[in-house]
């Protein structure tokens, strides 16, 4: 019989420091074995570049990592069946700096009336992927086949093949694309607008609402959904704050490595203390009246605590806010796994679809 003596104190590497993934008790079986020939399993070697590194070093090492992550994910999502009952069709609308933005609108053949529509902001902390990925288009898919329009916008990124912008060229190519779909509510049958994104998507769902509110905009976009939001800039030096920064470093993602994107994003540091960078920086003034979020993390992710750490500062700034975890899931777990673990997937398409309906 186990004593409580011999129970582990602290959870993850913060108890091991040497444990991995592969092995956390936590960790959904299903998951490891889809990560396990990947080899993602296991801390991922060390990456050669660091926050402190010269940019154009690492401006190479994002390009390099997008077209790894490019071929993990074509291996996840290559032999998946269509999804059925879904028409797409593309858009191309001038950006506010005068630059072309491509969207990619995906819609229920069969659904009547005012939809909910999704503007959906990819990952990559603003810096790689695009919204031709294939996980990507197959989120949108899956989204729209629940019941809603949904809108991906192929914003600039800080590094890799629609490189180098740094802040704030996507954060502007998404609000654009938020401007276009609310002026056309009426042509899309469009009744709410949730901005939605993963990752680097999270932090610019979340950016966008900020953004909107400085403007004078906040009215166009009616709820914010952000999932494993990026949004700390914490990673080149770990705070104590944000405990899952020790806890899951290295179980998928390097923390080393996200200080790097970072400086891909905002590459002289001149944006540390912006919300719109990074909005877990925000202030109570500059949430107060933003509409109402949901904040989902997961449990074995680098980024979970920046996520409900945001979920708490909106709900002390007044804003209407819901905060999940997705147990036993990796940094974006919910979103990857599609194959080995559906019902996980479709709870999380089920969840935006239900906050979006609710607006």
């Amino acid at each position: 019989m186990t004593s409580i003596e011999t129970l582990p104190v602290l959870p993850g590497r913060l108890g091991s420091p040497d444990l991995q993934l592969k092995d956390d008790p936590r960790a959904d079986p299903r998951m490891l074995q889809a990560m396990a020939p990947l080899g993602i399993d296991v801390a991922p070697e060390p990456a050669p570049v660091d926050a402190t590194s010269p940019i154009d070093a690492i401006l190479d090492f994002c390009s390099e990592m997008e077209v790894g992550f490019g071929d993990a994910f074509a291996g996840l999502f290559g032999d998946l069946p269509p999804v059925e009952g879904v028409a797409t069709s593309t858009e191309v609308v001038e950006g506010a700096d005068g630059n072309p933005i491509t969207l990619y609108l995906h819609r229920p053949v069969e659904a009547e009336g005012p939809l909910p529509c999704i503007v959906h902001t990819h990952g990559g902390g603003m810096v790689i992927n695009t919204a031709t990925d294939l996980y990507l288009v197959r989120w949108r898919d899956e989204l729209a086949a629940s019941g809603m329009l949904v809108i991906g916008v192929e914003f600039r990124n800080g590094a890799g093949a629609l490189g180098n912008h740094p802040f704030p060229a996507g954060l502007n190519d998404c609000a654009s694309g938020v401007h276009w779909a609310h002026a056309q509510r009426d042509r899309l049958g469009i009744s709410t607008i949730v901005v939605s994104g993963e990752s680097g998507g999270g932090n610019l769902s979340a950016a966008v609402a900020l953004k909107a509110k400085a403007e004078g905009w906040l009215g166009e976009i009616d709820g914010i959904y952000s999932q494993c939001p990026y949004i700390s800039n914490a990673w080149a030096e770990k705070t104590p704050e944000l405990p899952s920064l020790y806890e899951n470093d290295d179980y998928l993602l390097n923390v080393s490595m996200m200080g790097a994107m970072a400086r891909a994003y905002d590459p002289e540091g001149a944006n540390a203390s912006n919300p719109l960078a990074w909005p877990l920086v925000a202030r109570s003034r500059d949430l107060a009246g933003l509409p109402p979020h949901v904040i989902s993390v997961n449990q074995l992710d680098p980024l979970r605590d920046e996520g409900l750490r945001y979920a708490e500062k909106l709900l002390a700034a007044g804003v209407s806010v819901v905060s999940r975890t997705v147990n036993g899931t990796c940094h974006a777990g919910d979103v990857i796994f599609r194959r080995s673990m559906p019902d996980v997937y479709a709870a999380t398409v089920r969840d935006i679809k239900g906050f979006a309906s609710a607006l």
